[in-house]
């Protein structure tokens, strides 16, 4: 059965938009701050650690956005919460005298 609620696209660029430019400019300056001659050297693997936390955190705000509207959609009164309450004997299946029917 596939899960109704999904996180919203728009709003998660939306949320994500000042995150990611926030990093191309660290990439930018660690390119620029790199020496000249050695762009490549003085400047990948700081690169690399910040796409890694651009990469970190995008996937934690798209789960957390997903977990949000599942919540968002759950309904805890909502039907089928009744049958199952009632088969499990917690619902109002007492007798007359307080008992179960057992």
């Amino acid at each position: 059965m596939e899960c109704p609620s999904k996180l919203d696209v728009e709003a998660y660029l939306r949320a994500m938009r000042e995150t990611m430019e926030a990093k191309l400019r660290q990439v930018a300056k660690a390119v620029n701050a790199a020496p000249d001659g050695a762009w490549i050297n003085g400047s990948e693997m700081e690169v690399r650690d910040i796409f890694g936390e651009l990469r970190r955190e995008a996937f934690e705000k798209a789960l957390q956005m997903r977990l949000d509207a599942a919540q968002a959609a759950f309904s805890p009164g909502g039907p089928g919460e009744r049958e199952t309450a009632v088969k499990q004997g917690l619902g109002n299946s007492a007798h007359a005298h307080g008992q179960r029917p057992d």
